[in-house]
């Protein structure tokens, strides 16, 4: 039963790439960053505030540090992101975000000064290698953008995204650790610090009239707003602490691995993009230079066993401009 949970989790979490390419139908990128930052921040502030009793009280130091994920993590993300999202299919962009394990073990190696032997080296080609055949297909819009003779812009906008994302993360990991910040009160302020750096942004980029939401479709995209905070920040954040508990992140990090596929169905189902032969391809390919990743820092006492380890929410790979 709890791995069948795990399945639903990813299966459900990887829905937001197509439920966020339909709600970019109705508001452009900026603006809906904004919308949903804000609204997302204001309601985790509000249970801070309501139901925790906790003080919003910081130092000038603990702010520096909260801007800088609200720029990093919050704002850059998901401005990348959607804008990417907007003439990418969604099961491509979710493939890109499944790179994230990749991007964090070259993180830990620059920031943490984790070593990188062979062995890690070789499943981190392996990986690359595999992204190759998504990373080259383009459709639609994209072929508009080129940036080089084979990457196109929104391409590098969704890679730019998980990087971001992931850098966010080891920000936000140093600013609670460090700055004494509850991972709450850090994530609630970011995001609503973040939704008004590009509310700002939306105020100079979008037209205002009088909000940049289509005509008539104020209340699809607030519906689309809500689905999105709903599936992602309540449903699937919540169940994937509670699934911590039971697994090590290893082997839910394994499992995420599926959320392209998972992403290419919703895909077809709600936005009648094809199944794409390379995006199942790819996926396979990009385990097995994980799994080898992961065995080598196994062996290097990165990883710790289930048995010894603190559960510490890393994370996740789907959409992680969300937990932001």
């Amino acid at each position: 039963m709890s791995i069948g949970l795990v399945v639903l989790l990813y299966a459900v979490w990887s829905s937001v790439f197509a439920l966020g390419k339909m709600t970019l139908a109705f508001s452009p990128p900026v603006f809906l960053t904004s919308f949903r930052m804000i609204l997302a921040g204001l309601l985790l502030l509000g249970y801070i505030k309501l139901i925790k009793k906790s003080s919003f009280a910081m130092n000038r130091q603990q702010w520096i540090s909260i801007g800088i994920l609200a720029l990093l993590s919050i704002y850059l993300t998901n401005i990348l992101e959607y804008w990417g999202l907007q003439h990418l299919s969604a099961a491509k962009a979710c493939f890109i975000y499944s790179l994230s394990p990749f991007f964090a073990a070259l993180f830990s190696y620059i920031h943490f000064k984790e070593k990188m032997n062979l062995t890690k080296w070789i499943g981190m080609s392996i990986g690359f290698l595999g992204c190759i055949p998504v990373l080259l297909t383009q459709t639609g819009s994209e072929e508009l953008l080129q940036a080089t003779s084979f990457l196109s812009w929104p391409t590098l906008a969704i890679v730019a995204a998980a990087l971001f994302s992931v850098y966010g993360w080891v920000v936000l990991r140093l600013v609670v650790k460090d700055s004494q910040i509850s991972p709450l009160l850090a994530n609630g302020t970011s995001m609503l610090l973040g939704g008004m750096f590009a509310l700002i942004h939306s105020f100079f980029l979008d037209s205002w009239t009088p909000i940049p939401v289509k005509e008539g479709h104020f209340f699809d995209m607030l519906q689309g707003i809500l689905l999105l905070t709903g599936i992602s920040n309540i449903l699937c954040y919540n169940l994937y602490g509670y699934l911590l508990k039971k697994f090590t992140a290893t082997f839910l990090s394994f499992v995420g691995l599926l959320s392209p596929i998972f992403a290419s169905l919703s895909s077809y189902v709600f936005l009648h993009e094809p199944l794409s032969g390379k995006i199942f391809l790819s996926t396979g390919i990009l385990s097995i230079g994980l799994w080898i990743v992961y065995r080598a820092e196994l062996k290097q006492g990165y990883i710790l066993s289930e048995a010894k380890k603190a559960p510490i929410t890393p994370a996740p790979t789907t959409d992680q401009a969300e937990g932001s």
